[in-house]
Formats: C-alpha cells, sequence, structure tokens
C-alpha cells in the first residue's frame, strides 16, 4: 500500500479537485541508532561481481529480467478497463487471488500457476482498493473523493454528496463471478488501507481497522467529522484510527465500534531530509519555477511547484465557482493563490504553525491475533500494540528514527520475537534506489520484541542500484514459510522483488531476487511490484502496470529443495498478510530433512553425525507401520541426545522435535 502522493497530489485530493490518493507507550519515542557496516544487508552479488540486475534493458512487456533463486511461472496482464492503471493490493482465498485496482479488483483463478485465468473484473473505481477477505466476505479500501456508493466510473463532481463512498465496502463473494455489495461504512477520512481481524475469542464476527491519510470529508456530507487538536477538540478525526464490527450472520449492520487515540502525546518525529543531490536538483528546479510564474505551495516549510496538470483542473474549478465559462483569467490565478495556504490547512489538518506533532494516522497495521499484538507503521512511528481486545487496542511501545521517512509497513516472525518496519521515503513515486541514496534510507529496519520493548538491530534494503527512471523503495512482502528461519519476501516497486533471510536481525542477508529493467528509458514510468506475497507453495505479485506475476522458489546455495518442500506443506484456507497468521508445519519427511540442511549450512553438527541421521531417516521412510514409528523414534532420541555436543544444540533439538512428531503420526 504505497503513497504516491506528492505533496502536489494530496493537496489537490484534499482540495475535491483531482484524486491520486495511494500510499505512499509513554510520550517519548526511541530514535534508533545509525547503522554500522555490519547492519547493512549483504546479497548473493556482494563478491564483487556486477549485479546482473544493474543495466537491464527497458520496457513495458518486454523490458529484460534477472532473476536469483526463483523461477518465473507466468505473467497475466491486466485486461479489459483494468489496463493502464495501478494494481495494488492481493487477498487469497482458496484458489483465487483477489487482486486491487484503482478501478475495482480482478479475481485470478490460479488453479493452474503457469495459466491464471480471470474469473472476474469487478468494475468499481476507488483509491486504492485495498482488499481483504474472510470466508464469502470481501472488504475493499476507499478513499478518494471519486468514489462511488454505486461503483459508478463518473465519479463524484460536487464537494458534498450522497453519493460519495469513502471508508470500507463489503462485497458477499459466495458467487465469487457475481459479487454483491451486502455493506458500506462511512468513514471520515477514507480508507487508505484497512487490516483485517480475525478473533479467536469471537467467531461471530470479524473486525477491520481502518487507516485513512486523506484530508477530513465535511461535515455537511458525513456528520460528525472535523478537525483540530484532540486538546481542544474532542471529535477530531485526526490523532485516530477506526475500528469496524462487521458481524458475520449480516455483514449490513457493519459499522464503528471504536475509534482509538494511538498517537497521544508523541512528539514530532526526527527527520533525515533530502539527500544533498535531491536538494540541488529541487532548489534550481523551484528557481526556473518561480521565474515562470509557477503556483506555489509550502509543506512542512519547504516549497514546491504545482505541476501544470494539476494546475488546470484547479483553475476550471475556480472558473465554475463564480459561473465563468472559457479561459481562466488574472483574477481567477490570483484567487487561486490566495486560497492555496488555506487548502494546505486543510489537507494536514490545521495551521502550518502549529505545535509540532507526532503521527495523526497509521499508513498499515499488521494484526497478529495468534500473540496478541499488532505492528502500527504510522507515517512518523512504528508502534507495537496490545490488540487482545480488538476493540480497544493500546500501545505499548513507539519508536522513531531519523533514517525514517515514512514508517509504512510492519511484519512480525513467526513467533512475535522480532518485527520489521519498512520506510517509504519517497511516497512510492520517486527513485530512491540510486547509487547515491543512502542504504539505511527507504529501507527497513528490524526490531527485536523483549516484552512491551522495540529494540532496534539492523536495516535492509534491496541491494542493487536502480536507475533514475525507476520509482523504486521498500515496499509490500510477507514471511515465507522455510521452518527454523526468517526468510521473507518482499516488494520494492520497480526494484523488483528481493527474498532475504533476517534470521539474525543484527545481519539480514539477501538470498534471491526478480527484477525488470524501467518500464521506460528516458523517464518514470508507471511499474513495478505493489506488493509479493508468498501463499501455498508459489510467490504472487501484483506489477503496478503488467499485471500479475506468479513466480516460484528454486534450490540455491542459500535455500535446499528440502527447505522448499517443507514450505510447501503449509496451507492457508484464505489469507491477507497485513491479518497475520501464524505458520504451523505439519509433521513430513522434509521438515526434518530441512532442519538436516541447516544444521549442515551452519556447521551446527559434526558431518558424519549429520550423514547417519540422513541415512537413517531414508531407511525409516522406506519403512512402513510400527517398524517406521519404531525407527523414527529411535533416530529422534539420538539426535535429542547429541544435541548436548553439537555447536547448534537449539536446531538440533528442532530436528528432534520434528522426529518426535513424525513418529507420532
Amino acid at each position: 500500500m504505497p503513497t504516491f502522493r506528492t505533496p502536489a497530489r494530496a493537496l489537490l485530493a484534499a482540495a475535491g479537485v483531482f484524486t491520486l490518493a495511494s500510499c505512499a507507550s509513554s510520550g517519548a519515542g526511541t530514535t534508533a541508532a545509525a547503522p554500522t557496516s555490519a547492519a547493512m544487508a549483504s546479497t548473493p552479488a556482494a563478491s564483487g561481481a556486477k549485479d546482473p540486475r544493474v543495466g537491464l534493458r527497458a520496457g513495458m512487456y518486454d523490458a529484460q529480467t534477472a532473476i536469483s533463486g526463483m523461477r518465473l511461472v507466468s505473467t497475466s496482464k491486466p485486461q479489459g478497463p483494468f489496463e493502464h492503471v495501478t494494481n495494488s493490493d492481493l487477498a487469497f482465498t482458496g484458489n483465487y487471488v483477489i487482486q486491487g485496482s484503482y478501478n475495482g479488483y480482478q479475481v485470478w483463478d490460479i488453479t493452474n500457476p503457469a495459466a491464471p485465468s480471470l474469473k472476474v473484473g469487478f468494475l468499481c473505481p476507488a483509491s486504492q482498493s485495498d482488499v481483504s477477505v474472510y470466508k464469502n466476505l470481501l472488504f475493499v479500501s476507499g478513499e478518494g473523493q471519486t468514489g462511488r456508493l454505486d461503483c459508478g466510473a463518473q465519479g463524484v463532481p460536487t464537494a458534498v454528496s450522497a453519493d460519495r463512498l469513502r471508508g470500507l465496502r463489503i462485497f458477499d463473494i459466495s458467487d465469487i463471478e457475481h459479487p454483491k455489495n451486502v455493506g458500506n461504512v462511512q468513514t471520515c477520512r477514507g480508507s487508505h488501507t484497512h487490516s483485517l481481524l480475525v478473533d479467536p475469542k469471537d467467531p461471530a464476527n470479524v473486525y477491520v481497522y481502518i487507516s485513512g491519510s486523506a484530508g477530513i470529508r465535511s461535515g455537511e456530507e458525513l456528520p460528525g467529522c472535523s478537525g483540530g487538536m484532540p486538546d481542544s477538540n474532542a471529535a477530531s478525526a485526526l490523532f485516530r484510527i477506526e475500528v469496524i464490527k462487521v458481524p458475520l450472520a449480516d455483514p449490513s449492520k457493519a459499522a464503528i465500534v471504536s475509534s482509538p487515540r494511538i498517537f497521544n502525546d508523541l512528539a514530532a518525529p526526527p527527520r533525515h531530509g533530502e539527500t544533498a543531490t535531491d536538494a540541488a536538483a529541487r532548489a534550481t528546479a523551484l528557481a526556473a519555477a518561480k521565474a515562470r510564474g509557477a503556483f506555489i505551495v509550502s509543506f512542512g516549510g519547504n516549497e514546491q511547484a504545482l505541476p501544470d496538470r494539476f494546475v488546470a483542473p484547479m483553475l476550471d474549478s475556480v472558473v465554475k465557482a463564480r459561473n465563468g465559462t472559457g479561459p481562466a483569467t488574472t483574477a481567477d490565478s490570483a484567487a487561486l493563490r490566495a486560497a492555496l495556504p488555506a487548502m494546505v490547512e486543510r489537507m494536514t489538518g490545521g495551521p502550518a504553525n502549529r505545535r509540532p506533532t507526532g503521527p495523526t494516522q497509521c499508513h498499515d497495521i499488521t494484526l497478529y491475533p495468534a500473540i496478541g499484538r499488532a505492528g502500527g507503521a504510522c507515517e512518523g512511528y512504528g508502534l507495537l500494540l496490545d490488540i487482545s481486545d480488538p476493540v480497544n487496542p493500546k500501545r505499548l511501545a513507539a519508536v522513531s528514527d531519523s533514517n525514517f521517512s515514512y514508517w509504512h509497513s510492519a511484519t512480525f516472525n513467526n513467533d512475535g520475537s522480532k518485527v520489521l518496519f519498512s520506510d517509504e521515503w519517497g511516497g512510492g513515486g520517486q527513485a530512491k534506489c540510486r547509487s547515491t541514496d543512502p542504504m539505511q534510507w527507504g529501507a527497513d529496519a528490524i526490531f527485536s520484541v523483549s516484552g512491551n520493548q522495540l529494540n532496534f538491530h539492523s536495516y535492509y534494503k534491496m541491494p542493487a542500484p536502480q536507475t533514475a527512471q525507476e520509482n523504486c523503495v521498500a515496499h509490500n512482502g510477507s514471511l515465507i514459510p522455510i521452518p527454523g528461519r526468517d526468510i521473507m519476501v518482499q516488494s520494492w516497486y520497480q526494484g523488483g522483488i528481493s527474498v532475504f533471510d533476517w534470521t539474525d536481525p543484527a545481519h539480514p542477508k539477501e538470498i534471491g531476487f526478480f527484477d525488470r529493467g524501467p518500464s521506460d528509458s528516458t523517464t518514470m514510468g508507471a511499474g513495478g511490484t505493489w506488493s509479493v506475497y508468498w501463499y501455498n507453495g508459489h510467490i504472487i505479485s501484483s506489477e503496478i502496470a503488467r499485471g500479475l506475476d506468479i513466480l516460484e522458489l528454486a534450490p540455491s546455495a542459500f535455500i535446499s529443495q528440502n527447505e522448499i518442500d517443507a514450505a510447501k506443506t503449509v496451507k492457508y484456507e484464505y489469507l491477507n498478510v497485513q491479518g497475520q497468521q501464524q505458520m504451523k508445519w505439519p509433521p513430513s519427511f522434509a521438515l526434518a530433512r530441512a532442519y538436516m540442511d541447516q544444521l549442515q549450512r551452519g556447521n551446527g553438527v559434526a558431518s558424519g553425525k549429520l550423514s547417519s541421521y540422513r541415512s537413517a531417516l531414508q531407511s525409516a521412510e522406506g519403512k512402513s507401520g510400527a517398524d517406521r514409528q519404531t525407527a523414527v523414534k529411535a533416530l529422534a532420541a539420538t539426535v535429542h541426545a547429541d544435541a548436548t555436543g553439537a555447536s547448534d544444540a537449539a536446531k538440533m533439538h528442532m530436528l528432534g522435535g520434528a522426529l518426535d512428531q513424525l513418529a507420532a503420526q
């Protein structure tokens, strides 16, 4: 869920003239330490050889590719009204992938991953159509000014309208080829993203956490919506999230049940500003813009010129407001210049000179009900939340970092002992993986979780430098269920896909990648992977312009075939990555062999003993019934006993535990 929103685009969205909305404890924050060289990631190409991702030929559908540790299974182009429109996030149910789009969503049948088939393209324009699924219900976010309750494509022409949808749509997909809208919940700031919480204590309902980052809608359109600081306006739509309760038996009764202010008392976070290269380029462009009389706005003390293509519809609105016709006059231009500061104030929720504060909203919240925690990526902070009571989440810890610009999303490792936050520096629409960009900016930050504390360890960033024509920054990803390791696959827009190991939180390491050349070799063009997630044996990527990519892991020096086979035993009935589910491995011979491969890779036990374990396991697999059970039990006892003298006793006991479970079958 990115923030393509530049200040200019956000301003226009807030003004109701133009919409291109997308992603982009105590009150004290904890600032993460600056990275050391050991805190940055290594890569398969780090040996000094040229990274094969550097210098790839550009093209929309014929770009050159580079791949390592994976295999591309299929690429499916968007169809009909979804072609040339931004694709967004993914959700999964059964054999279906639901792909969000600024024009609605597409449902792909991936029963045959090599040839996905489009079951339905549901036209329902909205920004940004973030999607989640549970049983027969599909949830879709809407934030922009042009989304309609009737899913019409004509937009909403007036500033206040009963036809506008800014919030959450709910569809019944019992017949997945014929979705039915069965409920809508309106919110004051719309739903930029949302996260679905399935509470194991409440099977009759699901809960949806709403994060909205757009301007506050008029109280005339939705009564009760207003802004300002909460200490002077208790009803302010700022500094809060929304929790929606959805009765599964009747989703039409879905409603907001709480608006927790999880940001109270957070101070303004530290910022790193621009690189010297960017600052010089911006100063030159700003001077030229002023010289030609461009419209200038100020955000956070920085001036920016509004692009002409954005100014034109704003001037048209000024002309229409005075019931005029024809081109804008000098007086119209003057009126717009005079109105711009108020538009900025409306967008930011208060005057530019108000006291600095922390975030007014989360961008994304990853809910992990199995451990009762959530990770909030909240613009200027990363939050650790207690969600044991779904309606009343509580903030446990908050961290800030001068190397982070925009805390975007969060991922826990499987046991919840670590959490990774991503930084969408530049909002997803800028090139931030150039050779001149710091490796700790626009990266991931890895923390361990100790009680209610977050402790920083290192950064990880996709290591191959990209061109100035490729939007590239950290974005959405998920865990891959390799047992005994923390492996993740992650999107980097036009930086492609990176697979990395963060089992050692101080030394994350890239172990695979897939990348295309720029979509356009001369200018910043649309393209790149918005989100990439592992689902039931495959890696599924939503490509912003090119459609849907399906990949699979391939054995390499970093991942064995046994580890891949063990990962494929983990099956989901459905998956929403922001509603994280705990991975569980059923007993299998592949699981035991995966741990053996890891012991070999890490020199965790003497090679002679490992050879004997493998021989004994192969012999046991050839037996059946009680003979197999006896052989596996004997091997498990040997492994547990040998753990005492092994250099990796913990992994030995993991192997012994896998054998214990296998013997109990």
